[in-house]
């Protein structure tokens, strides 16, 4: 079996981690979260990434599961920049630990306890974890052709400052700026038939970062809710893009410190910009 292969079968064993009897039932709550290492990417500074995701088995809860005692890696750092919010179901390629050109043989655990169950997903640099584009193409659904030549990562930013602050149930505005190099490009008919596709078997509500929204025009911004204790409302969280610049808004049930995340998606490679709120009662 190639490298390649192995790491996206090894990821979509992860899918199947649970009794017989829970893969043949929808749980709404009362589910844990399974931690997911995804691979690792080597930087040209001689670093390396590795990669996150997640599985939330429940359907409909979304938890807030603090860092610290219930949300931590180890050894070192607990804080790697992992979510504290959890979509439901799967969801790929989250955040990246940067680590050194020596890191060798270690490990990086993080470990989630969430409902009663502590899980754990183990970071390392053996050779089968190796991730490149047509890796990342497959687990994100749009085919295992291979990766597509001299493709970059789009790039996006946030106008204005980096934090900002508002009340519980006062609106944030949020204006981004996003750009891509055109590769792999709009395809429309593609994201017409995808569409009909979806229409004759319901909306795909599994993953919060589709790369199929991006297929008709090759360019998407998502707003997602990474950190932050109440729930985020984005209207709209995909915001369409005028000459590169999408708007949308944001609204926020609870006091306390969130970060929102806006991820540009060329439906292959991901680029986020982070924005933290200070949302006070």
């Amino acid at each position: 079996m190639t490298r390649r292969l192995f790491a996206i079968k090894a990821a979509a064993v992860l899918l199947c981690l649970g009794s017989v009897a829970d893969a043949q039932t929808k749980f709404n709550s009362g589910q844990n979260v399974q931690p997911v290492f995804e691979g690792w990417e080597k930087n040209p500074d001689g670093s390396f990434n590795l990669m996150f995701g997640y599985l939330n088995r429940n359907y409909v809860e979304q938890p807030h599961v603090s860092v610290g005692t219930q949300n931590f890696f180890s050894p070192g750092e607990t804080d790697r920049g992992q979510p504290t919010h959890f979509y439901p179901r799967r969801q790929n390629y989250v955040f990246k630990v940067r680590v050194p050109a020596d890191f060798g043989d270690n490990d990086l655990i993080w470990t989630v306890t969430h409902n009663g169950r502590t899980d754990t997903a183990i970071g390392s640099l053996w050779p089968v974890w190796e991730v490149d584009d047509a890796v990342v193409k497959a687990n994100r659904g749009m085919g295992i052709s291979g990766a597509y030549v001299d493709n970059t990562a789009p790039r996006v930013s946030v106008e204005g400052a980096a934090q900002r602050s508002t009340r519980v149930g006062t609106a944030v505005t949020l204006a981004v700026m996003a750009a891509d190099d055109g590769i792999p490009g709009p395809n429309p008919e593609s994201a017409r038939r995808r569409g009909d596709r979806r229409g004759r078997l319901g909306p795909d509500t599994q993953n919060m970062l589709n790369p199929r929204a991006a297929v008709a025009t090759g360019l998407a911004v998502t707003w997602l809710h990474h950190r932050g204790p109440g729930a985020v409302t984005f209207d709209p969280s995909m915001p369409s893009l005028e000459g590169g610049r999408g708007v949308t808004t944001a609204t926020f049930s609870k006091p306390g410190t969130y970060i929102v995340r806006a991820v540009a998606d060329d439906t292959v490679l991901t680029t986020f910009v982070d924005v933290t709120v200070v949302v006070e009662r």
